[in-house]
């Protein structure tokens, strides 16, 4: 099974979530937010297994742009997401394009 963690290497969670892959020897590709954006194609495909847009509504980026994101239309939600890529709840572990899950929770790490 092929494994794709999105996120931003110095984000503590998206340390967690590596450091429990690479104990288990599981393989996976990380995609850095900073080096290659998530696509709007990726924030939809996110949306519907998440319930609404995967902001990370504690982080400091999203704070910061929390009241344009709150007053904005779908499609400028998302386009904040996209030029505000921190602001995106990670990481996001994928296995074929299906997301696994959301942030690092041990309990579905384990399961792996």
């Amino acid at each position: 099974m092929a494994y794709k963690m999105f996120g931003i290497p110095n984000c503590d969670t998206v340390k967690k979530a590596r450091v429990a892959l690479e104990k288990k020897k599981i393989d996976y590709e990380f995609v850095d937010f900073k080096k290659t954006p998530p696509t709007a194609e990726d924030l939809k495909r996110w949306e519907k297994v998440f319930g609404e847009l995967p902001a990370n509504k504690k982080g400091p980026t999203f704070r910061k742009i929390k009241d344009e994101f709150e007053s904005a239309s779908h499609s400028e939600q998302v386009n904040l997401l996209l030029k505000n890529s921190s602001a995106i709840k990670r990481p996001i572990l994928e296995s074929n394009s299906k997301v696994v899950c959301f942030g690092y929770d041990e309990a579905t790490y384990k399961k792996l």
